[in-house]
């Protein structure tokens, strides 16, 4: 726990440099892998592995950054590293994607399903488990896990990066943090971020402000494509984020309970954008091991402390 407490008050200056992670004690990296070949460090990734010798592979949190599409790094790993080490030891990897001054959307979900299916075309060389692939984002990177989780087998997003295109993107669970969910309501909801402000990091994302490329915001935002047979969700979110609308996580946890795709959101208490307490961290933890365990933990819906 106490390494937890640390974490969680260390955060807001892990969120500010670009600091490469140490893996903790028990682990080794493996850096810049480029799962898609072209030798663009915006298209490599990380692996965190377990240095323990075992006949058994290894459940995945693959972990996507934010930084409003247009800022941030695989570097910053450290609360993936946390993740990792609690409990059973998973693998973990640490993607970069290509940023809007490089390509607008749909190109970062397709640089996110490349590595995912990188991932598993490698499962065996790395001791992974090809079938049991956890996704957790903050911010930009809570909107690209949450495409993931609700976009298997979406052509038009699957892309052709890479040279395993006959794998899967599929993953087995989303941990959404804070991620915008619908671009169409985003607007009056309390945010600091105008959608329709030309300059800002949606228009570079979409191509122009959101009032004139409402139907590419429709294509970029996860409940768009909501089925019954996505993967499960955990949505953290704050009741305090002046970011990112707290209503965006209750309008996207409505929406996936309509279609019975479980969804669980844990709301911080008077949260901010981007928070992190012990008991948010026991309950990441649980949530993985359900998914990627089989245990049979329950993870209780509602109030988090956000400190």
């Amino acid at each position: 726990m106490r390494f937890l407490l640390i974490l969680a008050l260390s955060f807001p200056l892990l969120a500010q440099c670009q600091k490469i992670s140490t893996p903790p004690a028990g682990f080794r990296a493996v850096r810049d892998l480029d799962y898609v070949g072209s030798g663009n460090q915006r298209q490599m990734l990380d692996l965190y592995l377990p240095e323990a010798k075992t006949d058994k592979p290894h459940p995945l949190v693959v972990y996507i950054h934010g930084g409003g599409w247009e800022d941030g790094s695989k570097n910053e790993a450290d609360v993936l590293l946390g993740l990792i080490k609690g409990g059973t030891p998973y693998a973990g990897a640490s993607i970069n994607y290509r940023l809007t001054n490089q390509a607008p959307w749909p190109a970062q979900i397709f640089d996110c399903k490349a590595a995912i299916r990188w991932l598993r075309a490698h499962a065996k060389e790395y001791n992974l488990a090809p079938d049991k692939i956890s996704v957790f984002g903050i911010s930009a990177g809570g909107h690209l896990v949450s495409m993931l989780g609700v976009t298997s087998g979406v052509k038009e997003l699957e892309g052709e990066l890479g040279n395993h295109l006959d794998q899967s993107s599929r993953v087995s669970c989303v941990l959404d943090f804070c991620g915008p969910s619908d671009f169409l309501t985003f607007g009056g909801k309390g945010s600091i971020i105008d959608p329709d402000d030309p300059k800002g990091a949606l228009a570079k994302l979409i191509g122009g402000p959101l009032k004139d490329r409402r139907e590419e915001g429709r294509k970029a935002s996860p409940v768009t494509y909501i089925t019954p047979d996505d993967a499960p969700f955990l949505i953290i979110h704050g009741d305090k984020d002046p970011l990112v609308p707290y209503s965006q996580a209750t309008e996207f946890d409505a929406a996936l309970k309509a279609a019975h795709v479980p969804s669980t959101l844990l709301t911080g208490t008077d949260g901010g954008h981007v928070f992190l307490s012990g008991p948010l961290f026991e309950r990441m933890f649980a949530f993985n091991a359900r998914h990627l365990q089989g245990k049979d933990v329950q993870i209780p819906e509602g109030a988090v402390p956000s400190k």
